[in-house]
Formats: C-alpha cells, structure tokens, sequence
C-alpha cells in the first residue's frame, strides 16, 4: 500500500465533498424555484436534496480524518475543528473549518427542523450558501488540485449554477409577492 494513501483520500475526499455540497444547494434552489415542476415531484427533490446533504456530512468526515492520518503535514484533531489553529496553510484551513462547521449545523437542524422555530431553522438552512462558498475558497487556497483544469471547470460551472438560480429565485420570488403586500 503506498504510503500516500491517506493523501489521496484527503484530496478526493475534499472534492467529492466540495461537489456533493455544491450539488445540494443547487437542488435545493431547484427545489425552491420550482424551475423543476412538472417533472419528478417535490418530495422526490426533497429526498435527493436530504440525501446530497448527508452525503456532504460523510465525506467530509472522509477528508478530515484522511488528512490526520496522513503523515506529511500532521494534523491534530484541535488543527482541523478550531479555525486559526494549523500551522500550515492556516487561513486557507480556517476556510474549510468554517465550511464544516456550517455543514454540520445545517444538517442538525434539518434532522430537528420540525421541533424548531421556522425562522431559526429558515437562516440556518441559508447558511448553505456561505458554506458552499468558504469550501470553495478552501478548495482554491488549500487544495493542491485547484490548477487541474477540470477541477476549475467543475467548481466554475457549480458556482455559476448557484448564482444563476439564486438570481432567479429572487427575481420569481418579487414577481410572485401580490401589489398589496408591496404596498402595505
């Protein structure tokens, strides 16, 4: 077994989590846009969206315990759950703390959503999208795959995606609010 095994899993650990996250705020802009109507139903969209999202939380387990296993930069567990506290790369490692620390609260109040006020649970699930965003400046800063060609191609349209549709999802979301609602 090559001694970089726990590298190689860091790496495409963080990417798989990186897409998987990215692919999560996208159904759920889709879910809320309605863009997809007509089509699968919404409960179908909800559990894929659930399930993206979870998914998210289980590979970026994978990366983070990949990379304190492996033996070249050694990570403790305090560098890799208290942003500021790494010695390498520590802004860009910050970035990726923060990113997963907004998963891990968005998830939690997903599985309580119900047993918590609406509007907690509402700014919470927003959160996603500063989550997606530090994971991609984490990705850009720390991760030694930002140059591959594909791997910019891939966040880029991710990134694309998301601001296309969270435009449109602002732009439906004024012209379906009725005129008295404006006006009051």
């Amino acid at each position: 077994m090559s001694e970089q095994i726990w590298w190689y899993i860091a790496r495409s650990g963080g990417i798989v989590a990186l897409a998987l996250s990215g692919a999560s705020v996208i159904w759920g802009l889709l879910l809320g846009t309605k863009i997809m109507e007509g089509r699968p139903g919404p409960k179908w969209l909800l559990d894929l969206h659930k399930w993206l999202g979870g998914t998210t939380l289980v590979f970026t387990a994978i990366h983070v315990i990949a990379l304190i296993l492996d033996s070249f930069v050694q990570f403790s567990l305090l560098d890799v759950l208290v942003p500021g506290m790494a010695d390498w790369n520590t802004a860009a490692v910050a970035w990726g703390i923060i990113a997963a620390w907004l998963l891990a609260a968005i998830q939690v109040t997903s599985i309580y959503m119900k047993r918590l006020p609406r509007r907690l649970w509402k700014w919470v699930h927003l959160s996603s999208y500063a989550m997606l965003w530090t994971g991609i400046i984490h990705g850009a800063m720390a991760g030694t795959d930002a140059g591959n060609p594909l791997y910019i191609a891939g966040v880029s349209l991710m990134a694309l995606t998301t601001v296309f549709l969270t435009g449109y999802r602002i732009v439906t979301a004024r012209r379906a609010t009725p005129r008295h609602a404006v006006m009051a």
